[in-house]
């Protein structure tokens, strides 16, 4: 089986994030680019796949800082191979991404392509659903578990309320991961290196970057202070005298 993980890299909340001079996009200058936690999932779902039924399994990013590290760490795990999608992709939109990588994934001919459900700089939607809808291929979001038989997938899809799914689905598909079957495997620095050395990055270019669809962002700024919370002092009768008066002079009661 040829499975397809495609992988974004957002910036890392960890670091503080500031608004470019034009007030309608992040200045990503000195941001620091990780891998999408979803996405690392589905690396995980992706290797899993291979390693109970065979196959090979692709990772493709586009060409972030941090690129050939999530690639090369993706390879630690067991992924075949490697590429990195050339390009502008600061501030990219899903809509453009996921133009970019089906333009690609038509090439590699994917049996099962797998990407994060969501990711935290999503603005527009996921790019699973952008990118099946581009390749005409069916999708299946917010899945936590994924098995293939006889061409065909089982998923384990999660609702809201704890409610589990199971549907099979026919393959080629593009499948959004929410977690995989078990957590992203951890990786020793040496065996990262290793990887380096034996493993190699293939680059395909996506000049032409198309974000036609994609939201029109007027204005970012950061989240302004109103009002501050008021602390009711006083003994539990006194503080629901004081919430009664609070409600009646609001119009609640």
């Amino acid at each position: 089986m040829n499975i397809i993980v495609l992988a974004k890299l957002v910036p890392d909340l960890v670091e503080e994030l500031t608004i470019d001079p034009g007030g309608a996009a992040l200045d990503l200058t000195f941001a620091r680019w990780i891998i999408n936690e979803f996405d690392d999932h589905a690396i995980e779902q992706g290797i899993l796949l291979k390693e109970r039924g065979g196959g090979t399994v692709t990772v493709l990013v586009p060409d972030l800082d941090g690129a050939d590290d999530v690639l090369f760490t993706a390879a630690a795990k067991g992924a075949d191979r490697l590429i990195k999608l050339g390009g502008d992709f600061n501030g990219v939109n899903n809509h453009a991404l996921a133009r970019a990588f089906a333009a690609v994934v038509k090439e590699l001919q994917a049996d099962l392509i797998l990407t994060g459900v969501q990711a935290h700089d999503d603005l527009d939607g996921s790019a699973g659903p952008l990118l099946a809808e581009c390749l005409q291929m069916p999708y299946v979001g917010y899945v936590s578990g994924v098995s293939i038989n006889d061409g065909k997938s089982l998923l384990r899809k999660e609702y809201p309320g704890g409610l589990l799914a199971e549907m099979e689905v026919t393959t080629p598909a593009v499948l959004g991961i929410q977690a995989a079957e078990q957590p992203p495997r951890y990786v020793a620095v040496s065996k990262v290196r290793q990887a380096m050395k034996t493993s190699s990055i293939e680059e395909q270019d996506a000049s032409s970057l198309d974000p036609c669809g994609g939201p029109t962002v007027g204005r970012m700024f950061q989240p302004e202070a109103a009002a501050h919370a008021t602390m009711i002092a006083g003994s539990p009768d006194e503080v629901a005298d004081k919430l009664v008066d609070l409600f009646k002079e609001l119009g609640v009661l």
